[in-house]
């Protein structure tokens, strides 16, 4: 159930996205289901800080959000998370490992005192893809799989709007990352050290080091890939092809109708849209239409919101 103000109208959602470099915080019109503009904001994170210094910069973005806000929050997280309690599993992924073991959700309450009576937390990946079913690109499609492309890859299975972690018709936990390709872990291929480790060594050029320090990162690598570059072309041919082989069997099973993609790398929708969709035409499902996100910033802030709204999540 939805809170209200004194007059009856319904009040705000209050809503956290937060990523391995950045916190989003906003207010979600419950009339609308959309963020209101001017309450939208961003601010830096750091996923290797301590506990304590990550929790206090969530808090500290969520305490810049306008008052007269609900009291039930709407908190997407990247996992290893365990999201009915609010205890993060981040042990041995490389970032938010500080987290590992702590009560996300006790510890952000005791800093949000008297604006935060419940968290419910969702994974990132499944607050975008409630957003764009419910507001966006995936919105009319019983059946859809939604793609995150960022530092790696996220999934979700999504059923009339809900996601679908368990049974045979999808992957592990639902999550596209723990499927193999050529014969190795999908994120060796497909994620911003893949495609770098890829572009190093058919350049195998010194200046070009795929090390993180040192080489080209993925949005400079296409760039030389529109300019003509082969190495940087055939690095993004390569990488999305694998992708849509490894999603193929699963489209089948699931009979999803649409593919929707959004993360960061999906900017360079024009090299990742014909490798993608070759693809999936291995598959059981050749024709499966893949879709640019609509609302690629604002849709998981909206599922976040519809999460909270029914009540999903951590006491």
């Amino acid at each position: 159930m939805t809170a209200a103000r004194a007059g009856g109208a319904p009040v705000p959602v209050p809503v956290l996205d937060v990523g391995g470099t950045h916190v989003t915080a906003a207010l979600v019109d419950p009339g609308t289901s959309r963020p209101v503009p001017s309450t939208v904001l961003r601010r830096p994170l750091r996923a290797h800080g301590g506990a304590d210094e990550i929790l206090d910069a969530i808090a500290s973005a969520a305490s810049e959000l306008p008052a007269g806000h609900g009291t039930r929050w709407g908190v997407a997280m990247p996992g290893p998370f365990d999201y009915p309690t609010g205890v993060g599993r981040f042990a041995g992924v490389g970032k938010f490992e500080s987290l590992a073991g702590v009560d996300v959700g006790a510890g952000l309450r005791e800093r949000l005192t008297g604006r935060a009576e419940r968290l419910c937390f969702l994974n990132d990946a499944d607050a975008f893809a409630i957003g764009e079913y419910r507001a966006g690109a995936a919105r009319g499609h019983e059946r859809v799989v939604c793609l995150t492309l960022g530092t790696g890859v996220g999934s979700s299975f999504l059923s009339a709007g809900r996601p679908v972690h368990t049974g045979p018709s999808v992957p592990p936990s639902g999550h596209v990352h723990r499927l193999t390709v050529h014969g190795r872990p999908l994120e060796d291929t497909v994620s911003r050290r893949g495609i770098r480790a890829l572009y190093g060594r058919l350049t195998a050029n010194d200046e070009d080091d795929p090390d993180e320090q040192h080489g080209p990162d993925v949005h400079e690598i296409a760039l030389r890939a529109v300019q003509g570059e082969a190495a940087a072309a055939e690095t993004f041919r390569y990488a999305f092809d694998a992708l849509g082989r490894a999603l193929a069997p699963w489209i089948g099973l699931f009979e999803a109708t649409a593919v929707v993609v959004g993360g960061s790398m999906a900017q360079s929708w024009h090299l990742i849209h014909p490798a993608l969709t070759a693809g999936l035409a291995t598959g059981e499902r050749p024709d499966v239409p893949v879709l640019p996100a609509l609302r690629p910033a604002e849709a998981p802030l909206i599922g976040a919101a519809h999460w909270a709204r029914r009540g999903q999540g951590a006491p």
